[in-house]
């Protein structure tokens, strides 16, 4: 606000000059946003406003605009990803075979997540899927309890209570016990959740911690890419990933918007690997640390578990232009033949992802999206509901989860193909956040999520199209204003 305000101020006797600089200022940020690799909807939402008020647009699009990590940060993360990702070897090489044989199209997809995201295919792993939070959460504990070597905690929002404050203590007593522990939370996803300098307390128990992206109460040009990622890593043989964070709402300890309704996967045995990768990948990026991940990689128990198809966890990084989330939803709706189920919290998807979906859904394919019917943000859920329209037209089916909210990330097609992770399906997740998502081909996980997703349509409303419709007239320009400005929210 002072930046824009002290020279409006001092500059008023001046008022050519003040905005001859200030449109100067918009032309070179509309220049900048049109040459950049950003999606086009993402360009369209911030020329529009820039071109509208040149004389503060611009200058809040240098500011708060797009990513703004510097070069020599994207480079560190370059660096690490690479070097982490050469580790992986020719793993991944046997289950890419495998899958070539028996699903042509699965090869595709997993050959795409393993050159585009350096994160291989494995078999070898089983998989475990959890319908609610207040499931996982009791797993997590067992889990955690029986840790000998390491722990690796990375989530976007950590709040004490239940939930948190019992993973705390078994944390605590297993850094005495000479357990490597290590913490990493999102500085802004834990803002209004953590005291400041949490991770000074935790380092006093004996806990390595770091906060993600610090926050800085100036102008901070970094704001935009939040580690969104949720993994919970023990001994490099368990993982854990899904939608659910450390706070007592996702175990339904906490009411804020009725029955909290969350997802999450528990992987063991080689899978794992991945879930490593990335967690050191990003805690050496934050630290600025040059640790190898030999020491954190199992030698692979020969026999021990058997094969539940083939498992791929993988990550999404705003700093390498290849949105890897975005591509794997958009591969798995054109690959459906029968039908494709899709539980997110916000729907709030660009043009490539609804044609795709509308493609699919005139195609024949049986094409249905669970939403939430009590919203977080209310204004979010109105640009939700602003989607509903083209996609009821093209015979998509819309179900709203009535209990509550619906926080799940899942996809599932033809019994086939799920993927259970953290991505929404908005432009933060999509293009501008650290993510991650684990997809699995012919796992038993597959079926357990088209399950859940039946069961939870059964206590969901359907929404028609005569519903959507039924919008006054106000709304419905509400929601063309949203649609608009929807890159932004």
């Amino acid at each position: 606000m002072a930046v824009l305000a002290i020279p409006a101020i001092w500059l008023s006797n001046y008022f050519a000059l003040f905005y001859l600089a200030y449109f100067v200022i918009s032309l070179v940020a509309v220049l900048k946003i049109l040459s950049s690799r950003y999606h086009v909807a993402y360009k369209i939402a911030w020329v529009m406003p820039v071109l509208s008020v040149p004389v503060f647009g611009g200058l809040m699009y240098l500011l708060y605009g797009g990513n703004k990590t510097s070069r020599r940060r994207r480079r560190q993360m370059a660096e690490q990803e690479k070097r982490f990702h050469a580790s992986m070897g020719e793993t991944g090489a046997a289950a890419l075979a495998a899958l070539g044989e028996q699903r042509p199209e699965a090869a595709y997809q997993s050959r795409y997540i393993a050159q585009a995201g350096g994160c291989p295919a494995h078999v070898a792993t089983e998989t475990r899927y959890f319908p609610l939070g207040d499931v996982m959460f009791q797993q997590m504990k067992r889990e955690l309890e029986k840790a000998e070597k390491f722990i690796f905690l990375e989530y976007f929002i950590i709040r004490p209570g239940v939930m948190w404050d019992e993973i705390l203590e078994i944390l605590r007593r297993k850094a005495e016990q000479g357990v490597d522990v290590r913490v990493m939370y999102d500085d802004i996803g834990c803002i209004y959740s953590l005291p400041k300098n949490y991770d000074k307390t935790l380092r006093g128990m004996g806990i390595a911690c770091e906060a993600f992206n610090r926050y800085r109460p100036v102008l901070d040009l970094r704001l935009n890419n939040r580690s969104h990622r949720k993994l919970m890593i023990i001994d490099g043989n368990v993982g854990f990933t899904g939608g659910i964070n450390l706070s007592d709402e996702y175990i339904n300890q906490w009411e804020r918007f009725g029955h909290w309704k969350d997802t999450g996967i528990m992987l063991r045995g080689a899978a794992v690997k991945n879930l490593t990768v990335m967690f050191l990948a990003g805690w050496n990026f934050s630290t600025g640390g040059d640790e190898s991940v030999d020491a954190f990689l199992p030698a692979p128990a020969q026999g021990e578990i058997p094969d539940d198809g083939v498992v791929q966890p993988y990550h999404d990084s705003p700093l390498d232009g290849r949105p890897i989330g975005a591509t794997v939803y958009h591969n798995l709706i054109t690959k459906a033949g029968r039908y494709i189920y899709i539980t997110t919290p916000y729907l709030v998807v660009d043009d490539d992802m609804t044609t795709a979906l509308c493609v699919a859904a005139q195609s024949g394919v049986d094409v249905r999206i669970i939403t939430p019917h009590i919203p977080d943000k209310k204004l979010i859920f109105e640009l939700t509901r602003a989607h509903y329209n083209i996609l009821l037209e093209s015979g998509v089916r819309i179900f709203e989860y009535t209990p509550g909210f619906i926080h799940a990330k899942n996809f599932v097609v033809d019994d086939q193909f799920a993927t259970v992770g953290t991505i929404n399906l908005d432009y933060r997740s999509l293009y501008l956040h650290f993510e991650c998502g684990v997809w699995m081909s012919g796992s038993s996980a597959v079926t357990d999520v088209r399950d859940d997703f039946l069961a939870t349509q059964a206590v969901s409303q359907e929404i028609t199209l005569a519903d959507a419709r039924h919008f006054g007239r106000h709304r419905r320009l509400l929601h063309a204003l949203l649609r608009a400005f929807a890159p932004l929210l």
